[in-house]
C-alpha cells in the first residue's frame, strides 16, 4: 500500500482521512512492513465501508487485512440503527461464524512423538475433511430446526461433548435471536449431511506444541506452559452459511435502497424487514458453526481415546471471526448499542468485561490467531485499550499474501507435505492442490501480525504454538 495516501498517527496506526462520501475516517493497524505489503484494495474497500449509513467512529482494518468481498478481510465496522445503520452480508462474509477452537490436552511432547503417526491417522479417519465432505450425522427437518436454534448447546444435549465446554464459548455456545425460518431450503439441504466436518480451504484440525510463553500470568489462567500440547479446530458454518450469505447478498442487491460505492457492499437497514431477516438467518448460521465445532470436538476426543485412552481434552476457548454482534460501546462519551461487523477479525474484550466467563475475566478474552501448517499460531488476550481503538477487536490469522491460484503456480502439494515431514510436521489431506493453495509462503508473517496486534494494544500475546500434526481438507 502506498504510504503517501495515509496519515501516520503512531508506529502502528495509519489513517485514511475522510474524503468524498466517507462519513468517518478509516484506520489501519499495522507496522511499516505489513503496510507496505498490504494490497491497495484494502485502502479502497475500507474507504468504501466508511461511506455506509450509520457507521460509528471509523472503519478499521487489522494487521492481517487483505482484499475480500466488499469488506476487506480483517475489517471491523460498527453501526447504530438509530442513525439508519445497516447490516451487510459482505461485512460478515460467506463462511458465517467461521472461528477457532482451542483444546488443552494432558499429552506430553515425548508421548506424542511415540504415537504421532497413529494419532494423525486416527484424527484423519475420525474427522471428515475436504470439498463436499459428509459426516455420519444426518439431520431431518426437526433436528435441523433445533440445531439452528440451539448451536453448541444443542450439540451437547445430543451427547457431543460436556456442559463444561459451553462455559468457554462465546455467548455460552448459542446465538440468541436465530430464525431458522429465514434460512432457505437450499441452505438447509446443503447442511443436512455436513455436521461434524471441516470442509476445505484454510480450515484445519491441528495438533500443536506451546513453543513460547509471552505473558506468564495470562498463561497461568489458561493453564498453558511450554511444551504443553494444544489441539486447534478452524472451521465454520459450511454449506449452510455460504448459502445464507449468497441468498441475502442477492436480496440486498435487488433491494438496492440507496447508492453504494461497490455492489459487493450491498446492505439493508438494520431495522428493515430484510435486515431483520438476514440477522435471524445469520444467527442461525452462527449456531450451525458453533454446533459444528462442538461435534468435531467430540470426534477429536473419540480419536484421542482410541489411541491414548488416558489423555483428557478441555476447552480453552472458542471464538468466531465472521460475525455481526450487538454490543454496547462508548461513542463520543455515550454508551450505545451497536451492531459490530467483524469479518476476519476477532472480538477482544479486555480484563474485567462482564460478558467473559468468570474464570477468564481477570486476564481478558482469549484471541485465537490461526497461522499456517508450516509456521505458527498464537493465543492472545484482549486489552482494555482495544475497546477505544477498535470496538474491542483484533486480528484472526496470518492473512493471505497471495491468491490460491498464485500459490498453486508456485508450490506443489506433494512436495510441501514432504518438506514439512522433514521439519517434523505430519500432514494428512485428501487434496494435494488444497495443500498447495494453503502453502505457508502464501501467507503473511504470523509472528509480525501477532506482534503488531500487541504493539497496537489490540491484544496481548500469551503463547506461540507450532504445528506437529495438521489435517487439511
Amino acid at each position: 500500500m502506498n504510504r503517501q495516501s495515509l496519515t501516520r498517527h503512531s508506529d502502528f496506526e495509519w489513517w485514511i482521512e475522510p474524503t468524498g462520501n466517507m462519513r468517518v475516517p478509516a484506520i489501519i493497524y499495522a507496522n511499516e512492513h505489513l503496510i507496505d505489503d498490504m494490497d491497495e484494495k484494502v485502502r479502497e474497500q475500507l474507504s468504501n465501508v466508511a461511506t455506509l449509513p450509520g457507521i460509528q467512529r471509523a472503519a478499521y482494518a487489522m494487521p492481517d487485512a487483505h482484499w475480500g468481498y466488499g469488506f476487506p478481510i480483517g475489517g471491523v465496522a460498527a453501526f447504530d440503527p438509530s442513525e439508519g445503520g445497516v447490516i451487510s452480508a459482505g461485512g460478515v462474509g460467506f463462511d458465517i461464524s467461521c472461528g477457532v477452537r482451542a483444546l488443552l490436552t494432558t499429552l506430553t511432547v515425548d508421548r506424542l512423538e511415540s504415537q504421532k503417526v497413529e494419532l494423525a491417522e486416527a484424527l484423519f479417519r475420525s474427522v471428515p475433511a475436504g470439498v463436499g465432505s459428509r459426516g455420519a450425522i444426518r439431520l431431518g427437518d426437526t433436528e435441523m430446526e433445533e440445531m439452528l436454534r440451539g448451536g453448541a448447546q444443542w450439540a451437547v444435549a445430543q451427547g457431543y461433548g460436556v456442559r463444561e465446554d459451553l462455559e468457554r464459548i462465546e455467548e455460552g455456545g448459542r446465538a440468541t435471536g436465530a430464525k431458522p425460518e429465514c434460512v432457505s431450503h437450499d441452505a438447509k439441504k446443503r447442511q443436512a449431511q455436513e455436521m461434524g466436518t471441516l470442509g476445505s480451504g484454510n480450515h484445519y484440525l491441528e495438533v500443536q506444541r506451546v513453543a513460547e510463553i509471552f505473558d506468564s500470568e495470562a498463561a497461568g489462567v489458561l493453564e498453558l506452559e511450554e511444551d504443553v500440547i494444544v489441539i486447534s479446530i478452524h472451521c465454520g458454518s459450511r454449506g449452510l452459511g455460504h448459502q445464507v450469505g449468497t441468498d441475502y447478498l442477492k436480496s440486498m442487491v435487488i433491494e438496492g435502497y440507496r447508492q453504494i460505492p461497490d455492489r459487493e457492499l450491498a446492505c439493508a437497514p438494520i431495522r428493515s424487514e430484510l435486515g431483520q431477516e438476514y440477522l435471524g438467518a445469520m444467527r442461525a448460521a452462527t449456531n450451525c458453526a458453533l454446533a459444528n465445532r462442538q461435534i468435531i470436538t467430540h470426534l477429536v476426543r473419540g480419536a484421542m481415546k482410541e489411541v491414548m485412552p488416558d489423555i483428557k481434552l478441555t476447552l480453552i476457548y472458542d471464538v468466531s471471526h465472521n460475525t455481526c454482534k450487538i454490543e454496547r460501546h462508548s461513542v463520543d462519551g455515550e454508551t450505545q448499542e451497536l451492531f459490530v461487523h467483524r469479518k476476519g477479525a476477532t472480538r477482544s474484550f479486555g480484563p474485567g468485561h462482564p460478558d467473559l466467563p468468570p474464570a477468564l475475566r481477570a486476564s481478558g478474552q482469549p484471541v485465537l490467531i490461526g497461522g499456517t501448517m508450516g509456521t505458527a499460531s498464537y493465543i492472545l488476550v484482549g486489552t482494555k485499550e482495544s475497546e477505544k481503538l477498535s470496538f474491542s477487536s483484533a486480528c484472526h490469522g496470518a492473512g493471505r499474501a497471495m491468491s490460491r491460484t498464485q500459490a498453486t503456480k508456485k508450490w506443489r502439494g506433494r512436495e510441501l507435505i514432504d518438506e514439512l515431514y522433514n521439519r517434523g510436521v505430519l500432514i494428512r489431506t485428501r487434496s494435494y492442490r488444497g495443500v498447495a493453495e494453503e502453502a505457508p509462503g502464501a501467507y503473511k508473517d504470523v509472528d509480525a501480525v501477532a506482534e503488531a496486534a500487541e504493539e497496537a494494544k489490540l491484544a496481548r500475546r500469551v503463547a506461540r504454538l507450532v504445528p506437529l500434526i495438521c489435517v487439511k481438507g
